[in-house]
């Protein structure tokens, strides 16, 4: 953890020296989550709110920049399980707390509007399946996952504002329950931050 703060703050104070504009500051926002199963006794539930806080960066060279993010995200997601011929069991609740590492590259539009996309990488910090019963008790999650984002961003005084959509480019887990799975974390996000300088 110590690492990457560290890594973060060195590369953003570093690249500031060569770019034509730098910001960095803090940031919030919501997400809307919802997991994609690809196995047919595995079903997705309802979509779930949650929350992130952290830093972000950004160097920009002309209208071009990259703006890499330092994020705490929390979030859950629903999901069913039923076996061959038998009714649908209850529903379960997967927590996710996670370190997310974001770098979205982008361009801008009127000095205002920003189009962007980019790579993430996920670092699992304490994930888990709730509520777990007889047909589902654990879930193994990787250590870290990559992704993508990409979305909309506005700029309005020192006020940010981004709209993105996540996918996960690999499994979270390979297995719920001993039942082998495509098991993948799927978000809409939107993110508040204030440029301190």
């Amino acid at each position: 953890m110590k690492k990457l703060l560290f890594t973060f703050a060195f590369l953003s104070f570093a690249l500031s020296a060569f770019s034509q504009d730098f910001a960095i500051g803090p940031k919030v926002g919501i997400s809307q989550t919802k997991l994609d199963l690809s196995k047919e006794y595995l079903k997705s539930g309802d979509a779930k709110f949650g929350y992130h806080v952290g830093l972000f960066a950004r160097v920009g060279l002309g209208g071009f920049f990259v703006q890499p993010e330092l994020l705490y995200t929390q979030t859950k997601a629903r999901f069913s399980f039923e076996e061959m011929g038998s009714q649908p069991s209850n529903e379960y609740e997967s927590s996710f707390n996670r370190l997310d590492v974001p770098v979205m590259l982008g361009f801008k539009l009127f000095n205002v509007l920003r189009l962007q996309a980019g790579p993430i990488a996920s670092f699992n910090v304490n994930s888990e399946l709730k509520n777990a019963g007889e047909d589902v008790r654990d879930v193994d999650f990787k250590k870290s996952t990559l992704g993508y984002q990409a979305g909309l961003g506005l700029d309005i005084g020192n006020l940010i504002i981004d709209a993105k959509y996540e996918s996960a480019l690999g499994n979270i887990s390979n297995s719920v329950g001993g039942y082998e799975t495509d098991h993948r974390l799927n978000q809409w996000i939107l993110s508040l931050g204030f440029r301190l300088f």
